[in-house]
């Protein structure tokens, strides 16, 4: 694919990754997960977000993951024993001919741990990527994030899922707004009302239209993720624009299914690389701020237990 994102201010996102070289780390992982019946997922991750996150640059300098499978190994047993914990107590309800308990147990459980999990993910994740040497970091409050999350979700259910648009946009709002590039920050001013109309057209038009709609829907959710982001230093700014069609995503999704059809899964990493590639091509920087004056201000975080449990409870990184 040709880069499309480059903007006169010669800010530029480039993705660099090869299939072949993917699929080389994907199988290694594939089979050494399998041999240790689980135990080299950390590791396996690992491998992954750094070929990844090293494959991918602004302005020709890549971006680096510094996290390990150890520090992920050790987050991976936490997860397991937190799990293991609330299974077991559901299972004991059982045993004790109080399923419904249990139930309620589990739910709450699950429930309890969600944004434990998401902000902890995004503390670790944050702080052990790095560009040109700057730290990225996660500046959220556990307690606040906790409480607002919770709130969210009542809100959810008393309108029987109507304000899910406003609680995807407040979490995207509030994550983003904590994120931190040494001392450049990140913002995110999305509206839970835009959000909502754009789903509910997308909805009906693909109805309509027997499908054909939805990769236009998915071109305007990819574009109001990314033209309400900006990166700001003072009264400097950098912003993002959206430069994909529908047309560009029926091209990727069609073809990335075509992929994995034919090769029974293992075009993987030609799947994964593709859709790198797209993304990075399609996000075009607009602004000026003088990145070579960038200051360190975050330190590290080891802890991936919150990474695990939410790749357990498969949660995406919006980032």
């Amino acid at each position: 694919m040709e880069n499309s994102n480059e903007s006169m201010n010669g800010y530029k996102l480039s993705f660099h990754g090869k299939g072949g070289e993917y699929f080389g780390i994907v199988i290694v992982n594939w089979l050494l997960t399998a041999l240790t019946l689980g135990l080299y997922y950390p590791w396996a991750k690992a491998k992954q977000l750094q070929y990844l996150y090293g494959a991918t640059a602004l302005s020709n300098d890549r971006f680096t993951f510094h996290g390990t499978g150890k520090e992920m190994f050790i987050g991976f047993i936490k997860a397991i024993l937190i799990f293991g914990f609330i299974y077991g107590m559901f299972f004991l309800f059982v045993f004790l001919e109080m399923p419904v308990v249990g139930a309620v147990f589990l739910y709450l459980g699950f429930l309890g741990i969600i944004p434990i999990a998401i902000h902890g993910s995004y503390r670790y994740r944050m702080s052990r990527t790095s560009w040109r040497g700057i730290r990225f970091g996660y500046r959220g409050n556990r307690k606040e994030f906790i409480i607002n999350f919770y709130k969210w979700i009542l809100l959810t259910i008393i309108t029987l899922g109507i304000y899910g648009a406003w609680m995807a946009i407040n979490l995207r709002n509030y994550i983003l707004g904590n994120i931190k590039l040494g001392d450049l920050e990140f913002k995110y001013k999305g509206d839970g009302w835009e959000f909502f109309i754009l789903n509910i057209k997308g909805y009906f038009l693909s109805i309509i239209t027997l499908g054909i709609y939805m990769f236009w829907w998915q071109k305007d959710l990819f574009a109001y993720f990314v033209d309400n982001l900006t990166v700001n230093k003072g009264d400097q700014q950098l912003r993002m624009k959206s430069t994909a069609t529908g047309g560009n995503f029926a091209g990727l999704i069609i073809v990335n299914l075509l992929i994995l059809v034919f090769t029974l899964g293992l075009g993987y990493a030609w799947i994964v690389t593709r859709t790198m590639e797209f993304v990075v091509n399609n996000i075009q920087i607009e602004g000026d701020i003088d990145l070579d004056g960038i200051t360190q201000t975050e330190e590290e975080f080891k802890d991936a237990t919150g990474e695990d449990i939410g790749d357990m409870l498969d949660i995406d990184f919006i980032i």
